[in-house]
């Protein structure tokens, strides 16, 4: 079976790309292989913001990728850069940049394009949403 590490660039909403990515993420699971991490880059950081409130109709994204990380143990990585550069931090990026509040949940945690690095090295494949 193969190991993957998963790249979402698509924004939470807007574009199609992080419900594809959970969902190649869910079937990959149930095939046999491994998710090595999930990491979050470019617009795909909007998925950690624990703010977002979709209409009762919508799937809500950002909880599906909170239970997903929870079920199945899987670190959702957040690009620290890009995160900041759009509005999204944690509890220790709005300390350490003297903000009041933060908005990206727990579940995400925030890294490096080196952890990326890291991880496509452990990975057979580096799949990109």
């Amino acid at each position: 079976m193969s190991k993957f590490i998963i790249q979402v660039n698509g924004s939470v909403y807007g574009t199609s790309a992080s419900f594809r990515a959970l969902s190649f993420c869910q079937h990959a699971l149930a095939n046999g292989h491994d998710i090595i991490t999930v990491f979050f880059y470019q617009d795909g950081v909007t998925n950690s913001n624990a703010l977002t409130c979709p209409a009762s109709d919508e799937i809500d994204m950002h909880a599906k990728w909170q239970a997903f990380a929870q079920q199945y143990n899987i670190t959702l990585t957040n690009c620290v850069s890009a995160a900041l550069r759009r509005g999204v931090l944690s509890q220790q990026e709005a300390v350490e940049n003297g903000k009041k509040h933060w908005n990206s949940d727990e579940t995400f945690t925030m890294g490096g394009l080196g952890e990326l690095v890291v991880g496509i090295e452990k990975a057979d494949r580096l799949i990109s949403f």
